[in-house]
């Protein structure tokens, strides 16, 4: 079954949805995503999601479509009409069309586009067996922090993991970990303490990361926010990545190097089953 896409207040076929060639987001990146989970039709942490998107907007300063209301209906209505039960829905905004300059134009009106993606999240076979990863030098812009559609060097970092017959690749700067290509990233060391990288300009703020971290707190768990090296990694007796679509994923091998008994540890299968439960009591 073709998929209805909305565009700029249209719902329309798939093979119907069309942009300017002159939209910032194709000519200079200029713009902003979120991607929102599907629980039983339901959406999950979408309050998060729009709290990010609004604060992308304005570093960028490009201002909001439509209101946080209208943002939820236009989601709710994409899942109801294409039938997703499990999956995400993606919402990119950019400035809109204007003819090519590297200012921003004044006058542009913003692109809104959103569609969906039926697939399984809750079963996931990395996640069952652990994720395999190698570290690759992260050389992003400095501002990702900024949920920005500027994706080519995660796409870059996914392919050199594919090449090496991995499923993912964690990035480095300066020797410490900063996050994967479409995650944010953990470790748990001998004596039990979850490490994951400070919020800076180095990393996105992640919606799971948060609601994840504050599982772990509820849970009287020792975390500590500050950057590990590649080599705290390979050493720990366990390590996770969370993302809105991976939701918690165990990490069972870094650079080929084997974490514990190369098995999903005990603390990242408990946050994934607690946050999987959560979510599926909170979604709406």
């Amino acid at each position: 079954m073709e998929r209805t896409v909305y565009v700029n207040g249209d719902y329309v076929p798939e093979r119907e949805a069309k942009i300017s060639v002159f939209d910032r987001g194709f000519l200079f990146a200029d713009g902003v995503y979120e991607v929102t989970s599907v629980l039983n039709g339901k959406l999950v942490d979408f309050a998060g999601h729009m709290r990010r998107l609004r604060r992308s907007l304005d570093e960028l300063q490009m201002r909001m479509p439509c209101s946080e209301e209208e943002l939820l209906q236009i989601h709710r209505k994409l899942v109801e009409v294409n039938a997703v039960a499990e999956g995400l829905v993606y919402m990119q905004i950019t400035r809109g069309a204007a003819d090519r300059d590297f200012t921003y134009p004044e006058s542009a009106t913003p692109t809104l586009v959103l569609f969906t993606q039926a697939r399984p999240v809750i079963a996931s076979p990395v996640a069952e067996r652990g994720a395999r990863v190698v570290t690759v030098e992260d050389l992003r812009w400095g501002r990702r922090d900024i949920k920005t559609v500027q994706l080519l060097y995660p796409s870059m970092a996914k392919m050199i993991a594919k090449g090496q017959g991995v499923d993912d690749a964690w990035l480095v700067q300066d020797g410490k970990i900063t996050e994967g290509t479409s995650n944010n990233t953990y470790i748990v060391t001998a004596d039990g303490t979850i490490v994951t990288r400070d919020l800076s300009h180095d990393i996105l703020p992640g919606i799971t990361r948060a609601a994840v971290l504050n599982c772990v707190r509820e849970l009287q768990m020792k975390v500590e926010e500050r950057a590990f090296s590649v080599e705290e990694a390979l050493s720990a007796r366990e390590a996770f990545s969370t993302s809105a679509t991976g939701f918690v994923c165990p990490v069972v091998e870094i650079d080929g190097t084997v974490l514990g008994d190369g098995k999903p540890g005990p603390v990242a299968r408990r946050l994934r089953q607690i946050y999987i439960e959560e979510s599926l009591k909170s979604a709406i």
